[in-house]
């Protein structure tokens, strides 16, 4: 759209908006052409092309009726004493009328041609609403890593301490308690289930933005994720530095759905994580051996990762024939970052 939406509401505000923008007065431009001057010019082209052809079509009849079948004046202009000469005019207005139709869609075009001109964005309006709708893109991003990483904190630092100061109340209450009674029963089951919640609550932790991603970087976190699948993962993730937070987030994610979705659907015996930093591009590959036939319609969560790849303007593909193999590739445009030995290559 040519026009943006006012910072805040209301009437001063949305003037104020509406008076700078170029957009206001190309269309204001384009009302006062149309209403003093194409208009008529309008008017006259349907005249010219319709209502004098189709008066002409119709002379048999009006002599007929209006002329009583012996005299008529068409258009002011042309006496008609007869029906022959009235069907030789009535043959004359239905080609014309044919001719008109087709000037009055030349016209209509040239009449679209003008407005598009006169109202469309010019293409550095165009260019500079493109950035701006990047950059917000960007900027939501950039927020929605923040506010992950603010929750994994307060989970790590505020429910898993009071889960881990309960257990260890609960293991020195056992001791306490008589063996073999009621009480250490009960005891025993709590113990069990406050450790049930705290590994849960971690592997909840881990899920929303693993320690070892900010740490060390996405190479040490898909190990990680390797290390955690259930099938057999070879990794060689080569990378000459650390990438941008939300790159190396989106790219972790992949991996680990896709190595998810390795373990559950596939059937696979064995599975490989390759990745590298070319052309400044990072290029992630998973492969694995298994069945094949993934694809968005499976419902494998294909679609939410190319949605979250698509945000960072990356790549998501999916090459998967029925009987395997199954590769996922991934491509995001990014520059890697210092390192705390130094800038990278």
């Amino acid at each position: 759209p040519a026009h943006v939406d006012p910072p805040t509401p209301g009437l001063r505000s949305w003037l104020g908006t509406r008076l700078r923008e170029a957009a206001t007065w190309r269309e204001l431009g384009q009302a006062l052409l149309t209403g003093f001057l194409l208009w008529p010019v309008e008017a006259l082209v349907v005249t010219v092309a319709l209502v004098c052809p189709a008066a002409l079509a119709a002379t048999p009849l009006l002599l007929a009726t209006a002329g009583e079948g012996r005299e008529l004046k068409v258009l002011k202009a042309v006496t008609v004493t007869g029906q022959a000469q009235a069907c030789g005019l009535a043959a004359l207005g239905l080609a014309a009328l044919a001719t008109g139709l087709y000037g009055v869609g030349v016209a209509a075009g040239a009449r679209a041609g003008l407005t598009r001109l006169l109202v469309l964005p010019r293409a550095g309006e165009a260019e500079a609403r493109v950035r701006e709708l990047a950059s917000s893109r960007v900027r939501l991003v950039d927020a929605f890593e923040a506010e992950r990483r603010r929750i994994e904190r307060d989970l790590h630092d505020g429910a898993q301490q009071r889960l881990v100061a309960l257990t260890m109340t609960l293991g020195l209450a056992r001791l306490d308690a008589p063996p073999g009674g009621p009480l250490a029963a009960q005891l025993a089951g709590a113990h069990a289930q406050a450790d049930a919640a705290l590994a849960e609550l971690r592997e909840l932790i881990h899920g929303i933005h693993p320690q070892v991603l900010a740490d060390h970087g996405l190479a040490a976190a898909v190990a990680d994720a390797a290390d955690r699948s259930p099938v057999p993962v070879e990794t060689g993730v080569d990378l000459p530095g650390r990438l941008p937070g939300a790159v190396e987030a989106a790219a972790y994610f992949v991996v680990r759905e896709a190595l998810a979705n390795v373990a559950r659907h596939s059937g696979a015996r064995r599975a490989r994580v390759r990745g590298a930093h070319r052309r400044g591009r990072l290029v992630l590959e998973v492969e694995d051996d298994g069945r094949g036939g993934a694809g968005p319609a499976a419902g494998s969560g294909l679609t939410g990762l190319g949605d979250r790849v698509s945000v960072l303007d990356g790549r998501l593909s999916v090459t998967s024939p029925p009987g395997g193999p199954t590769l996922v590739r991934v491509e995001i445009p990014c520059a890697t970052q210092p390192t705390a030995d130094g800038p990278c290559a």
